[in-house]
Order: structure tokens, then sequence, then C-alpha cells
């Protein structure tokens, strides 16, 4: 997957912000909706609102912007799309709901740090 350095500022973005089991998936060869995604976690509807503000902020400041977001007013589980970088921000229980990295099984995960 290209992108290595949008996806190191988005980790440490999400890191520093305290995000939780932080995952990034490779999916360039299963799909072609995007490359990637990122996957995070957060303790509550409001840390999942400051990580996606302070998301936006920090990407605003390298001169990337998202091109659409989902879900922020209801915090459960929203979806900011960076075009081939498509990152998920879930409260805790939305992300056992949804099991993306279930879904996406196929996909490889990357380290990033």
């Amino acid at each position: 997957m290209e992108n290595t350095e949008f996806l190191k500022a988005v980790f440490n973005s999400l890191d520093e912000h305290k995000a939780k089991d932080i995952k990034v998936i490779d999916i360039s060869g299963i799909s072609i909706m995007a490359d990637g995604f990122v996957i995070a976690s957060a303790g509550n509807i409001n840390h999942v609102h400051a990580l996606c503000d302070y998301l936006e902020e920090d990407m605003r400041k390298i001169g990337v912007h998202y091109d659409h977001m989902e879900g922020y007013d209801t915090g459960n589980w929203v979806l900011m799309d960076y075009g081939d970088i498509i990152v998920h921000i879930f409260d805790d229980a939305s992300r056992e709901f949804y099991d993306l990295e279930h879904i996406w099984r196929d996909g490889k995960e990357i380290e990033v740090q």
C-alpha cells in the first residue's frame, strides 16, 4: 500500500489522542473502494468526536482534507473518507458489533509506527 506518510500521520494523531486498538488494513488487493482502512476505538461518544476533530485538524495542518464524513452526529461509528484511505472511529460497542476486522480479514494488517 502506498500512502505510508499519510498513514503514519493518521496513526500518530489517533495514538496521540488516546485512540484504542488502532489497526491499519491494506485492502488494495481485494477491493476497489480504497487502498486501506484505519480502524480505531474510543471509550465513549465524546471521545469519538474528539478523535475526529483532532484528526481533521492534524490532517489539515499537513494539507490533507477528507472527502466525506459520515456518522459524526450519532458518534457510534464515524467514517472519514480520505480517498484511498478510509478512517473508521468507533465507540467500543459498535466496533465489536460491526467487527470490520473480521469482514475484511482477507486484507493484510500492516504495522504503522
